[in-house]
């Protein structure tokens, strides 16, 4: 399998996940999710898949200073209906990290481990997205800008010919090969692109 080496640099989420435990998925629920695995599930990578992984990852560890980030147990919120713009594809990379849904998630075991109604849209809030941690309450706001770090001047007569169906297999791989830079970019660039704020 061949992929951008840059997926590899990216710093893993770890987790504990007690239903996984429970149900013996994972030696004491614990585990990692990886860029490369979300690039996997979402079947791209681009500045909004990146960005989905990148808000969970600050949310994650301003919620879970100093343990993992317990999955099952972080409700989110997003200002955008999930009908709007990328809101959907922002939404299934979370979900896929903390497990959080809206109806469609684990209803749980005999009360326990429920993930449905974790998950809410046309919230009232101005960030990209809001995380509460269940137990705590304790909520943070993040938000997301990666018009900060621009594409390359390139791209754009790529895609016009993309667009137009006369690019060559060359130019193809360009045109991939630009999208991918900047999405490596914006991840070296975290401290720009990505504000965590407690509520």
């Amino acid at each position: 399998m061949s992929y951008p080496k840059f997926y590899d640099t990216v710093e893993d989420i770890k987790l504990v996940d007690p239903l996984s435990m429970v149900l013996g998925a994972f030696d004491e629920g614990k585990y990692e999710v990886s860029y490369l695995e979300v690039v996997k599930s979402a079947g791209h990578s681009c500045p909004t898949v990146a960005g989905a992984y990148i808000i969970t990852d600050a949310a994650l560890k301003a919620l879970f200073p100093d343990e993992r980030a317990v999955r099952g147990s972080v409700k989110v919120e997003f200002k955008e209906a999930l009908e709007d713009g990328v809101a959907g594809v922002i939404s299934n990379v979370v979900s896929q990290i903390t497990g959080a849904t809206e109806v469609s998630g684990f209803k749980g075991l005999q009360g326990k481990f429920a993930r449905h109604s974790l998950m809410s849209f046309n919230s009232n809030i101005e960030s990209s997205a809001r995380f509460t941690r269940v137990d705590t309450g304790k909520s943070v706001d993040v938000t997301y800008n990666p018009s900060l770090i621009m594409p390359n001047p390139a791209m754009q007569p790529l895609m016009g010919k993309m667009m137009q169906a006369s690019a060559s297999k060359e130019e193809l791989k360009e045109f991939g090969a630009l999208w991918q830079d900047r999405v490596a970019r914006i991840f070296e660039s975290l401290d720009k692109v990505v504000q965590v704020e407690e509520v």
